[in-house]
């Protein structure tokens, strides 16, 4: 009896093991299905756990709404952006073609300009048309180019004036100074009219130092400032009678001890009495000198310097015959005449006076615009009229 009952209970036993392993392996899901109450909750449980992912990265409708309005500034931002590029790029286009067009319009002015063969002995379009500078050529000057540029205007001007000249009328280094003297604050033609009847009546210097003040101021009166010029001649006079024998001196540190002589003065008696070169730094050659950029100074003797150094010493004195000369007949302190220029592609203040040519040459001056020069007697070689004596219409 007692096995019996034992056998019983483990069979008992055992049928609920094995109920109890098939029911721990069925799914929540399945046990769901068949009761209400489990269904119930899964579907907490479900909402807890999506609560809790919404928790730990927002709320999925504000998480996707902050993406989309991130990717929308972005996109946004990369717009300006590129529009910003796009005006700029379009700016500097604009500004290039802007400043290539007006150099190509410059260029081309200048080069027609030039181009034209004028009265004042210009070249032929194809020769001045080559040598027109580019139009890009806007960066500063070396050095080694200005050097180049001046010199070539030089041999330039030395074509158009191959008879460039003193124009004042002198037969001995005496009558050169005294005429250079006269010279200051007039013209050259007005000292020519007025010295030849001063050297009848004081031919050396002996007799003009022992001139009555009076009777000198009287006879060059027409040269302006009269009283201190005849000072002046009176005084230098005197000095070349006592202290250099009655001779003009050809030293450039005797020069300058004369009353009435400076630098100018003497380099011009030097220059064209006894053959020593020098530049004469004129309001011309100091108006061109600016204008051609050969120097920015204001003092004629630095100007001298800096020109000094650009040209060998052999070339100084017909530089400044040939400057004067271009100054006074083309290149003019209020007006040039720069449609008539045959060195227009040589020179950097190109359009400061009138640029058309038929207007131009109206302006051009002496033998240039068909006149009388300056000297009564002029060189053989010159190719305009002389100049009339004082008083002769």
């Amino acid at each position: 009896m007692g096995e019996q009952e034992s056998s019983t209970a483990a069979k008992v036993a055992k049928k609920t093991n094995r109920n109890s392993s098939v029911a721990s392996s069925k799914t929540p899901r399945a046990a769901a299905r068949k009761t209400p109450a489990a269904k119930a909750a899964a579907t907490k449980t479900t909402a807890a756990g999506r609560a809790a992912a919404g928790g730990a990265a927002g709320t999925p409708a504000t998480g996707a709404t902050a993406a989309k309005k991130t990717t929308a500034a972005k996109k946004t931002a990369a717009k300006k952006a590129t529009a910003t590029k796009k005006t700029a790029a379009k700016k500097a286009t604009a500004a290039k073609k802007t400043t290539a067009a007006s150099g190509k319009a410059v260029a081309t002015k200048r080069t027609a300009a030039a181009g034209r063969k004028s009265a004042a002995g210009g070249k032929p379009a194809a020769d001045s048309a080559a040598k027109a500078p580019a139009a890009s050529a806007v960066k500063p000057e070396s050095r080694v180019a200005l050097v180049r540029r001046a010199r070539r205007i030089n041999r330039e001007l030395a074509e158009v004036y191959p008879y460039a000249h003193p124009e004042l009328d002198f037969l001995n280094p005496f009558q050169l100074l005294v005429a250079t003297v006269l010279s200051a604050q007039t013209t050259d033609l007005r000292v020519n009219q007025t010295t030849p009847a001063l050297f009848a009546r004081y031919p050396e210097p002996e007799d003009m130092a022992a001139a009555v003040p009076e009777e000198l101021e009287e006879l060059i009166r027409p040269t302006g400032f009269f009283r201190a010029k005849a000072k002046s001649l009176i005084g230098l006079s005197k000095a070349l009678r006592d202290d250099f024998g009655g001779e003009v001196p050809g030293r450039l540190k005797d020069l300058v001890t004369l009353p009435g002589v400076g630098r100018k003065t003497a380099f011009v008696v030097l220059g064209n009495a006894f053959g020593v070169p020098g530049i004469t730094v004129d309001t011309h050659f100091m108006r061109l000198a600016r204008r051609w950029r050969w120097t920015a100074q204001e003092d004629p003797v630095k100007i001298e310097a800096e020109v000094a150094e650009i040209f060998p010493k052999s070339e100084w004195t017909m530089l400044s015959h040939r400057v004067i000369f271009h100054g006074r007949r083309i290149c003019h302190a209020r007006k040039p005449a720069c449609g008539a220029c045959p060195i227009t592609h040589l020179c950097p203040s190109y359009g400061e006076g009138e640029t058309d040519p038929e207007k131009a040459k109206k302006l051009l001056k002496y033998e240039m615009g068909g006149f009388p020069g300056q000297r009564l007697n002029p060189p053989p070689d010159y190719p305009g009229k002389p100049a009339p004596p004082l008083g002769a219409g």
